[in-house]
């Protein structure tokens, strides 16, 4: 029994690979805490409409609980194609109903990633990107898009190797709130046209845009057939418990996606998909008009103190520390005062900017924003 080896020496490589998310870590420390103000989860404030609930305890009561086909129920399958092909202008090809958008990156990395194969994507990034392509063995590489955070050709270009495989967008971003313009969108497809690469749209936030046409995302789907879509439920509709999302495009990786869902997650949740159907008829723009003022009320209320761009879509904003500070020691300081907010470091290869996530009420905006202007 004494020669037996330490427990963590059974630990995958793969799984040491990767840190715990920072985000799960402020989680844990809000747990402790009586009545933060809470900037740091990305989760709407405001419940799932009635009648999505009430369909799904419908369909829970109907007997819908056994797996559906692995690539969803064929109703809500043919609906999302149907509209998201007339939304971009022709067929987006074939759609998969995935566990969530993380459910779809992941099954989307395993689809394309080989050992070795590097992903290009913009910092600030998506806390799951860097990790995902640790774990299928890609080769994650973030291109620097301080100091406004906008898509510049030239740098993401310059990190093309013959290894590259992918592009991962993500517009309205998290953490920035940045919205990619039509301009810069073309020039990513260029580039994906003149390097051969996939471009892996990550548009969860796609419903919350604040700047121009509401409801008319750029999205390189509509110029780009070699695009995986991915979007789902659980922002738009505050359904993030129910891990519904959907990923469209090209068969030939779709179907691949689908079969690697037969051997993970098997199925997203049965009487929810029923429920989707009934998501996609309830208007939804009168929460966005709520979370275009939550905006201002934080862009406005930081103040000249904070160096920081409007954010034009998605519920966050992502300021530069005060000088003086590093993004973690601040983020320490507001914790001692009660509010939650995330580090740059999580989301991005620098530490001197933070997340807030203005996902909360308007109350405990105005009164987290002049604790922050306080320290």
């Amino acid at each position: 029994m004494d020669s037996m080896r330490d427990l963590t020496a059974f630990i995958s490589t793969r799984a040491n690979a990767v840190d715990a998310s920072g985000i799960r870590k402020v989680f844990d420390l809000a747990a402790k805490l009586k009545d933060p103000i809470n900037f740091s989860i990305g989760l709407p404030d405001f419940d799932v409409p009635e009648p999505i609930k009430q369909a799904a305890i419908a369909s829970i009561n109907a007997g819908q609980n056994r797996y559906t086909q692995t690539q969803g129920i064929a109703p809500l399958r043919e609906r999302l194609r149907r509209e998201l092909s007339g939304e971009i202008g022709r067929d987006v090809g074939e759609v998969l109903i995935t566990s969530g958008v993380s459910g779809g990156l992941m099954l989307a990395m395993m689809a394309i990633i080989n050992p070795g194969d590097e992903v290009v994507y913009l910092d600030p990034y998506f806390v799951m990107y860097k990790h995902l392509l640790t774990l299928t063995g890609g080769v994650p590489v973030p291109v620097d898009s301080y100091p406004d955070f906008r898509f510049r050709a030239d740098r993401v270009e310059a990190a093309v190797t013959p290894r590259t495989k992918a592009i991962i967008l993500n517009s309205p971003s998290n953490p920035t709130g940045v919205v990619m313009t039509p301009a810069e969108v073309s020039a990513a497809v260029e580039l994906a046209k003149k390097h051969d690469l996939l471009i892996v749209s990550d548009e969860i936030y796609e419903p919350f845009l604040y700047a121009g046409d509401a409801g008319k995302l750029p999205s390189p789907a509509k110029i780009y057939d070699r695009t995986i879509i991915l979007r789902g439920f659980s922002k738009s509709h505050a359904m993030t418990g129910w891990r519904l999302g959907y990923a469209a495009g090209p068969a030939e990786i779709i179907s691949q996606m689908t079969k690697l869902q037969q051997y993970t997650f098997v199925c997203a949740p049965s009487p929810l998909q029923y429920a989707a159907l009934v998501a996609l008829d309830v208007p939804m723009q009168a929460a966005v008009d709520k979370y275009r003022i939550k905006r201002d009320i934080v862009f406005n209320g930081l103040g000249d103190r904070f160096e920081k761009v409007k954010p034009q879509g998605a519920f966050y904003i992502f300021p530069k520390v005060p000088r003086g500070w590093t993004a973690a020691d601040f983020c320490t300081a507001a914790i001692e005062k009660n509010v939650l907010i995330i580090p740059g470091n999580v989301f991005s290869e620098r530490d001197t900017h933070f997340r807030i996530s203005y996902a909360t009420t308007d109350e405990k905006l105005a009164a987290g924003i002049e604790i922050l202007n306080s320290i």
